[in-house]
């Protein structure tokens, strides 16, 4: 009998524990809501602000496994977040009728996945989900390149023709770029990668050495030396957002169109990647470096190093081998170059 009962307490007191520790971490808003249906332009932040004075500690209160973290795409216009005020939990439901209890039900949706609710705005962020940004390395190696204009005109635009080598069979659509600016940490000065000028796109016409191609859209003047990568397909985004597993520090170190400054919804780059253990999805803390201090009393000049402070959060929606972007969700006060990013 002792056999049967010790693994039952040990059990239930396991639920308990999970049950205490998303209730001790997890706070409600004032007047959160029993219930939310969700709408056509909702995120997955936004429904959890509904709920959530911390919207990224979501995966907490879902339950979700790390798989559907990554790629959840279970929320759609129309269904039913139902809030459980005994944990918290948040669950999936759907309403029977106007009079009677809100269930649980098991169901399947044959939605597109393009419909499903994205992680964040995906206006903002969607000329940087399919466009280069970042070259490293390896691929400023197997960028093609421009190496004539048709006529041998200097510069050209939409409709015109141009000639470029190492064009490949992998792809039809070609991303124009030239390596615009090196992103540096802040503190080592060491160049991690360079911050790619989107110039245009452009087709294949005509297969050969060097390949034929017409340009589709210029957004800049191109010419010859400027560089092609395949173009790649927009994915939905729709990562849950959660914190990292293990503890980061990194810096920002450019803030998109080349400002010292910014604020709420705008893109920065991290000096973290996928070598620091940084996914999509992930939710830093922001830290503002308030700088030093003098002080002249009586015992001479003194100097003191001011605590940082944290002041907002930011979301991470494209990575690559050592740099990452994200989306500035909270902020109190300006967004400046160099100051921290952290694990939440």
């Amino acid at each position: 009998m002792i056999r049967i009962i010790f693994p039952l307490l040990l059990g239930i007191a396991t639920l308990f524990s999970i049950a205490a520790q998303a209730q001790s971490g997890v706070r409600l808003v004032d007047n959160a809501p029993d219930s939310y249906t969700v709408v056509a332009g909702d995120t997955l932040w936004g429904i959890s602000g509904r709920f959530l004075q911390q919207p990224w500690r979501w995966p907490e209160v879902w339950r979700l496994n790390r798989d559907q973290i990554r790629n959840p795409h279970l929320i759609y216009p129309g269904q039913v977040i139902l809030l459980d005020r005994s944990g918290p939990w948040l669950s999936i439901g759907r309403r029977i009728d106007g009079s009677r209890e809100v269930r649980l039900q098991p169901q399947i949706y044959s939605e597109a996945l393009d419909t499903a609710v994205p992680s964040i705005p995906l206006q903002i962020i969607e000329p940087f989900l399919s466009r280069p940004l970042v070259v490293d390395g390896p691929r400023l190696e197997g960028s093609a390149t421009i190496v004539a204009t048709e006529t041998s005109r200097v510069l050209t635009g939409s409709g015109d023709t141009v000639f470029a080598k190492d064009v490949g069979d992998s792809a039809d659509v070609w991303h124009i770029y030239r390596p615009a600016r090196p992103l540096e940490d802040p503190l080592t000065r060491e160049t991690l990668a360079w911050e790619a000028a989107y110039l245009g796109t452009a087709r294949v016409t005509e297969r050969g050495t060097p390949a034929t191609l017409e340009i589709v859209s210029a957004v800049e003047e191109i010419g010859v030396g400027d560089l092609m990568l395949p173009s790649e397909r927009p994915a939905v985004f729709s990562y849950v957002p959660h914190a990292p597993a293990q503890a980061l520090e990194g810096r920002i170190i450019s803030i998109h169109r080349g400002v010292s400054e910014t604020g709420r919804l705008n893109v920065v780059a991290l000096n973290l990647g996928e070598r620091d253990g940084i996914e999509r999805g992930h939710v830093l803390a922001l830290f503002r470096n308030r700088g030093s201090a003098e002080f002249n009393g009586e015992d001479g000049k003194e100097s003191f190093q001011l605590p940082e402070k944290r002041y907002g959060t930011a979301f991470v929606f494209r990575v690559f081998e050592r740099v990452a972007y994200a989306l500035v969700m909270d902020a109190d006060g300006h967004v400046t170059l160099a100051d921290a990013v952290r694990r939440p």
